[in-house]
Formats: C-alpha cells, structure tokens, sequence
C-alpha cells in the first residue's frame, strides 16, 4: 500500500495520509543492514501501535510516524528525536520550538539517509513532488524478502531421490542429494574427532547446523552466492543472536569449519566475527530465515501472484528466425532439435543449441508466401515418421501456387544418403493436395498419434464464416477441408501414396471421404500429442488442439474418433450459426476450454508437460494466443473431470534471477514444441511477417523445484557433421533486476531514486534554520534546478511556467492506489488525450512510456484495461510496435492516429520502475 506524505509549507505540518481505507490490509516489513535498523510495522485499528520507525541503531529511535487518533484514523503523528510534530499541537508551539522540531526531523532523515548511503549506496523507492509539495512514496522502506530459493549450482531446489541420513531436516526439499549429504556426514565426523566429550555436547549441534545449510533451499543466499562470478562464504550467514551464541559455546570449531583467512583473524573477536558473518540481506540469516513465513510458506511449488498468475522464467534457445513456426525432433536418440520458418527453411540445432550452417530443408522456391505481416500461407508443418531413425522420412505441409489456384500440400521427403543433417531434396512425393478456396484458414498441423498413424489438420478454407455450401467446408463430411484427417503412410513405397486405416469412422458412410476422422472445425493452429504421466502413463495418447475462433471465442479441443467439433454452427460454447446450432443431430463435442476475445483473438495450442526436469509442472497444458502474447494453462481435476485456468506470467522481481533466465519474451506467441526429453518451449516474434527476422525459441522453465540431479541426463547419439557450426548467441536479457555482482561498483544514486534526499531538500525549502550544522552525506547531486528540470508533476502550477504540451506525451492514470508508476497509458496528439489499445502492446512499447516518463524499466506491459477503461476519451493509438529505442510512441509503427480496430476494454497500461524491485507497502 502506497502512503502520501503531505508537507504543508505554509504551515510546516508533516502529515501522512493512508491511502487505503484500513491499515490492518498491509503487512509486516522489516529490514536490517549492518548499521541501520529501518522497520515499518502496520497494526490493526484505532489505538494500536502503528507506523514506522527510522533508527540508526536497532536501540536509538530517531523518527517515528504513528496514527494520531484526534486526526481521525488516516493520519499519523511525527515523532523526531526531539519531539512531536502534529497538526493539533503544531500552531500552539512557540516559533523557536517550530524551529527545534523542524531541524530535528531533517537531521534524523539527514543521518538515515547518509547511512543508507553508506549500506547501499543509493536509496531505495522513488518520489515525485508536485508544485505544492506532495510527495508520493512508492516504498518508506526497503523491498520486502521475496521468494527466490537458489541451490550453491545457481539452480533451483529439488526433492531428493534418495532419502537423506544426515542433513534430515532436507530430506524433502533443498539442495543435497544423498552423496552431498554423505559427504557432509564424513567432514562432520572428521571434525568432532577433535573433541572430547564436552566439547561434544556444546558443539554437535552447531556444526551440524552449519555444515547442513549448505543442503538448504536458500543455500546460495546463506553462502552469499548469488552472483555465479563471487566467492563463496565458507560458514553461512548467521543471525546475529545465533552468531553470539555459537561464538560463546563453540569459538574453537571455527578454525575446522573454515579455511578463510579473514576468519581465521578475527575468529577471537565475538563481534568482528559476527559482523564479518552478517548477510546483508537479513531476511536469509540462519536461523531466522526458517521461521519466515515468507520465506516458507509454498516453498518448491510453481509460485503464483495475487491474481493466480503462475510465475514462470524462460530460457533463449534460437534466435534471428523468421516467423518459426514449427520446432520439432526426430525421435531418433540424436537429441537434434528442427525449427522450420515460414518461407520454407528448416534448421538443424544440436543438443548445446549451435546451428548448422546449411539448412536441413530449403524449398522457398515452392513456397507460396509473403512479406505482408498476417499472411497465413507459407510452409506450415513437419513432422517426422516414428520410424525416422530406420526409414529416414519426413512430411511437410505448406502452401503452394498451381497456375491461378492455391493450394496446401501435405509432401514426403526422405533425409540425403550422404548428410544425415540435410534432406534429399529430390526424394519429394507428393502425398495429398488440397484446393484452398480463401488465402487464410490454411491449417499447417501434421503429428503421428500413438497408433503410428499420420494426422493433418486442415482449415475451412478462409474467409469469415465458412461460407462454402449449404453447412460449410467443416460440416461437410464429403470435403477434406476443416477436418482432422487420418492416413496410413507405411509401406508406400510401391502402390498407393497412402491409405485408409481400418478403423476410420466414416470409410462406410456414404459420400464422406474416408480420410475423415473428426470434422467441424475452423483453423486448428497447432496440436499434440500427450505422452502420458511418466510415472502411471494416464493421459498418453491424447490430442490436444486449439482452434481459432470468428470474432467472440478461442477454444482448446481433446480430438477423438468421429466427434463433430461444432464449426460453424458453434464458436467455443457459443451458437454462431442459430439455425445450425439448433438443429438436434448436430452432436458436437464441447470444448475443454474457451476464452473470449478480451483475452485474446487467435489461439496457440500447446503441450501437456511430461518432462523430467520441472516436476511441478507435470501434467499442465500450456498454450497461449497469438495476438495477445498471453501465455495460458490447463490443469485436469481428475476427480471430476474438469479443467482448472490459470494464467502464466513471467516472474518479476528475483523470480528468474538465475544464470541464463529471463522474464519476458516477443509478443506474437505462434508455436509450441517439445524436445525429445519431453521439455517444453514455444516460439514467438516482435514482427508477424515471414520476412522479419525476429522469432525466437523459449524455454520454459519453473524456478521453483527442478528434478534431482543427474535424474534427467541422457547421452545424444553422436550426430556426423558436414557443416560449418553457428554457435548460439543469446540476445534476450532479464529485465527488473540488475546483476548481484559484487565486483561491479554500485551506480551513483539518481535523482529519481533518492527520494530520501528530495525529502530532506523540501524540508530545508521550508524554513531551516541555515545556522545549524548538517551531516555530510555521500550523495552526488546536481544543482536543485537541473534536477528538477523536465521532471512529470501532479497538480496545476503557475500559468506562466506550464510549457506546452508536445505531441506524443504520455501520462498514467486509473491506478486506485494513486501510484504514478502504474496506470493505463494516455498520449497527447493534436491538441487531444487519448488511450492506446493493447492488441500488439508488449515490454518494448512499455519501455518507451515508461522512458518518456523519465523511468529506468519498465516491469509490465498491462493489458485488457487492467487499469480501467478511458471511455471519456478517444482511442488514438492501436497496433503500436516499438524496437523499444523510440522517444515516444508516434516515432513507432503503428495503424494511425486515429485509426484502431478495438474497444476500451482493450486500453494498454504499463507499470515502471527505477529500482530492481517494484517496491510498495
């Protein structure tokens, strides 16, 4: 919860006004350096102990702000060293104690503030003045301790395979799998050899204690071991009080437990020693890190936001594709994994993600597409045969141009005798052509389903509606278009190309094509096949699809035998076409899920997750939207059958602060896949268009639990290579949170971040008696009216000081807590304010607003009007993409001012940030 501190000038009265209606809805902070205690604690109700104190020692109070009740329970009164400070009692005090009490407060936030300095280099949180000396805070105090549990390899925690014998109170979850915890027995055993009996009883708790936190799930935090690239401690942080007492009993351990020669000087020095042990971050001290609620509660599960929102990280794969649309494997022991591009180029990556050279399959020259962002033609899918590593075949799906009619082609290939990497490019067989009627609706998904049989997904042939026909291409069972078709492409080699499986469910209904086996579908764009639960296999074999949807409803499909999917008389569970969807024969299936167009208008499908490495994630359907960028989930209740939605978002804050993670990812969110461990990755772009390189393979990755180590290791068959190597160049970085390394300097405080010092200067404006010595701080400052200058204020200021406002400015309004980093995003055009809809609003866009606002990052691009709806204005911007370098959104390509295909419920907004942390009470 955000406060606002109100300085009356006129008056000298410091107020703090809450900006939420209880105080009992906030919760306990607190944070410790070294030499500085800053605690905001918030209490229940009227007469309760509630505020915040600023002390430079945990004992010497400086500042206190508390509820002063004659004010009514919004306010607080402010205690200084000195004194009160309070609206009532203020105008009663004589002008030398206004005096006395003013100076106090600014020599105790002069002393906090040179501390800070000291601990942190900058002060944490922001602050904006207005021209009548209200300053908002976003954070009194540092951020609270954030979930982020990280093992001494910089990875996630994980449950053991083998039960612990030793470190037991890890044998659940932490970082130690049995032969680490072996180890620690041995090196335990060998130092209390060197003890007698009453040696042993003082200590054997202790060492044991110590030894084991290396088996803890904030290990690399208690070792002070974020940052891959510092050394680590060799005894873990400790609690002061904890440090005192071990000093006390068991001093003459110390030599045996650590090597560091620092220790070893200060080791007879009770307090050197356990200032050298401190953390700087309080919260992981051991043991106090154990009774952390914060630090407990959920610990090794997918962790989630206040909304549900699953808290995901990614991992760059591939980059510099143009639109990749499909990433598959051969299934052939190899581990190779094939990303195809939609003008017709597939890619052969190794297991350590370098790329060869010369591309696997390249048929560009038959490929019907374009450059025009959107078009769906182009080459669509590929899949490998079961078989692949004994019979070396392969089949594409994609577009092409037969005189003046369109068409999809469903080929097969066979892989080059001489490059087990490249594709024999005149082994090509044509296996289906279909005539597409429209240029959109094109389908693109081949699979082999578990019974060894070749499926193709087809659209209904464009346009809007399926218009073809009485009922339309999807329910005419007589065409091939929107269908889920099924061939038998074994032993072709001589007579027919394919044929018909036995079991087909139309080959005896008369006019159907026997190819048949689901119809009434619109446009499945991508689907899979379940392998199963590892452990028990339920759920293997199923087919997963999304289908896209008209203008209303996306949905995602389980495909079985014969089922009527619904197209055109149903869109999701909707009616589309009243008179079909009456019609009693229909016998549709429902699909497991749908979601309307305000969270999307053109569905991804994905995969159910069966890999080793993220047991967490282990039966979740993973999907997304392609206009969007939203990223979704699926979660089958077994019990009843249902299926429970939770949206995925990208960790912020230290969520994904591992070696190698990032937290954001390209919009356009065109294709799932999964490798041949069975791990999971989509793919996705800044720009839709065939030409653009611009796509990127993601990882998905949960930072919560891994599996134990070596569980997932397998050995790749080595793969023959005839082509140069590109090495993987990753691009992408994690944004929100700065490197941990110790060894870089800090960065100068910012005028935008050290509101701290802004308070201090308000204060002096406001009558300090120029007399009194202040303390030095070590801030680097420019000169009051430089820093000022240009900087975003609320409120009106004087008329002859406004500056006109310039085209492309950008304000934040809607957020109810009336933070000025967070809102929906207006823009100033032509003498008018405007939203600006979020149909391709991503991080880069934000980035922009966020810069323009004077912010260093920008933490969310927010969508779906999360910040309300600007339905007193008009909508002057839609389509916008941004690189993420322009000055302001007008320099960005977009549809025109103006010009939008959107409604308000759509308006975009961004949250920004100047800190690694979005820092709120």
């Amino acid at each position: 919860m955000s406060s606002l501190i109100d300085y009356d000038v006129n008056r000298n009265v410091l107020m703090v006004l809450l900006s939420h209606e209880s105080i009992a809805q906030t919760a306990a902070v607190a944070a410790q350096t070294r030499s500085f205690h800053f605690v905001c604690r918030w209490t229940d109700g009227p007469g309760a102990a509630a505020g915040f104190s600023l002390q430079s020692t945990p004992t010497e109070r400086l500042a206190t702000l508390q509820p002063d009740h004659r004010q009514g329970d919004r306010a607080l009164r402010v205690t200084t060293s000195e004194g009160d400070i309070t609206a009532v009692d203020w105008r009663e005090q004589s002008a030398d104690r206004k005096t006395l009490l003013h100076n106090s407060l600014f020599h105790d936030l002069q002393r906090v503030h040179a501390t800070m300095q000291r601990c942190f280099g900058k002060v944490l949180g922001q602050l904006w003045l207005s021209s009548t000396g209200i300053l908002y805070f976003l954070a009194l105090c540092v951020a609270p301790v954030m979930l982020h549990p990280q093992c001494l390899d910089f990875k996630p925690p994980f449950r053991p395979l083998r039960e612990l014998e030793f470190c037991v109170m890890y044998k659940e979850f932490g970082c130690c799998d049995y032969s680490k915890d072996q180890e620690l027995m041995t090196k335990y055993y060998r130092i209390m050899d060197n003890f007698d009996y009453y040696g042993y009883a003082n200590c054997a708790g202790f060492v044991l204690e110590l030894l084991c936190q290396e088996c803890s799930p904030y290990a690399a935090h208690l070792f002070d071991a974020e940052d891959p690239s510092t050394p680590v401690r060799t005894i873990p942080g400790l609690c002061p009080d904890y440090c005192s007492q071990f000093w006390k009993k068991c001093s003459s351990t110390i030599h045996l437990l650590s090597d560091d020669p620092h220790i070893a000087k200060v080791k007879e020095d009770q307090t050197h020693l356990c200032q050298y042990l401190e953390l700087d971050d309080v919260d992981y001290c051991y043991p106090h890190l154990l009774s952390n609620q914060k630090l407990t509660q959920n610990l090794g599960r997918v962790q989630s936001d206040s909304d549900g929102c699953l808290q995901l990280c990614l991992e760059e794969v591939a980059n510099g594709l143009r639109n990749p649309l499909a990433m598959v494997h051969a299934n052939d022991g190899t581990h190779r994994f094939f990303v195809a591009e939609q003008v017709g180029l597939v890619w052969t990556y190794l297991p350590d993600r370098s790329k060869l050279e010369k591309p696997f399959l390249n048929i560009t020259k038959a490929v019907l597409t374009s450059s025009w962002e959107g078009d769906e033609r182009g080459f669509l899918g590929l899949t490998f045969h079961p078989k692949f590593k004994y019979n070396k075949k392969l089949y594409v799906y994609y577009s092409v141009e037969v005189g003046f009619d369109e068409r999809i082609r469903i080929s097969e290939f066979h892989v080059s005798a001489n490059d087990m990497n490249v594709v024999d490019h005149t082994s090509e067989r044509v296996i289906l052509e279909i005539d597409e009627p429209a240029s959109n609706h094109n389908g693109g998904q081949l699979l082999f389903a578990d019974d060894g049989y070749l499926y193709i997904f087809t659209g209904d042939g464009g346009m809007a509606g399926d218009p073809f026909g009485k009922y339309g291409n999807a329910q005419n069972k007589s065409a091939l278009l929107g269908k889920v078709l099924r061939i038998d492409v074994d032993d072709n080699e001589r007579g027919p190309l394919y044929r018909i499986p036995p079991d087909n469910p139309f080959i005896h209904d008369r006019g159907a094509r026997p190819e048949v086996y689901a119809y009434g579908v619109r446009n499945m764009w991508r689907c899979s096949v379940d392998r199963g639960d590892p452990r028990t296999k339920e759920g293997k074999g199923r087919i997963f699809c999304g289908d896209v949807g008209q203008n209303k409803f996306e949905e995602i499909d389980i495909i079985e035998k014969g089922r009527n999917y619904g197209w055109r008389a149903k869109e999701g569970f909707s009616c589309y076409d009243k008179k079909l969807c009456a019609n009693s024969s229909l016998e549709d299936v429902l699909p497991i899920y749908a979601y309307p167009h305000r969270m999307g208008k053109s569905v991804t499908g994905g995969y159910v997750y069966r890999g080793c490495e993220y047991p967490n994630l282990n039966g979740i359907y993973m999907f997304g939207d392609f206009m969007s960028g939203r990223l979704m989930s699926l979660r089958e209740d077994t019990n009843t059958g249902q299926w429970k939605y939770h949206e995925i978002c990208m960790g912020m804050g230290m969520t994904c602060a591992f070696p190698g993670l990032i937290n954001n990812y390209h919009q356009y969110v065109i294709s799932f896949a999964e490798d041949e461990a069975g791990e999971l990755y989509f793919m996705s772009t800044g720009i839709p268009s065939a030409t653009s390189p611009s796509g990127v393979v993601y990882k998905v990755v949960d930072p919560s639990r891994r599996a134990p180590p070596r569980q997932c290791r397998y050995d790749p068959l080595p793969v023959r290579v005839k082509s140069n190597l590109i090495k993987f160049d990753p691009q992408e970085t994690l944004i929100g949170v700065e490197s941990p390394s110790k060894n870089k300097p800090e960065p100068k405080s910012t005028e935008s971040s050290d509101w701290l010092q802004e308070l201090i200067d308000r204060l002096g404006e406001a009558g300090l008696d120029p007399t009194t010595p202040l303390p030095t701080t070590t801030t680097t400052k420019p000169p009051r009216h430089s820093r000022r200058k240009g900087k975003r204020r609320k409120g009106k200021s004087r008329s002859q000081s406004v500056p006109e406002i310039q085209n492309g400015a950008v304000r934040l309004v809607g957020d109810e807590q009336g933070r000025n980093d967070h809102g929906r995003v207006e823009i100033y055009i032509n003498g008018e304010w405007g939203t600006v809809c979020d149909d391709l609003w991503t991080t880069k866009n934000a980035a922009v607003v966020c810069r323009q606002l004077g912010f260093r990052y920008a933490l969310k691009a927010a969508k779906n009007s999360e910040f309300g709806e600007g339905t007193d204005l008009q909508i002057l911007l839609d389509d916008v993409q941004c690189e993420g370098t322009e000055s302001s959104l007008l320099d960005c390509k977009h549809a025109g001012v103006g010009t939008h295909n959107c409604a308000h419920y759509e308006d975009a907004g961004v949250i920004c940030g100047n800190s690694d942390y979005v820092l709120e009470i």
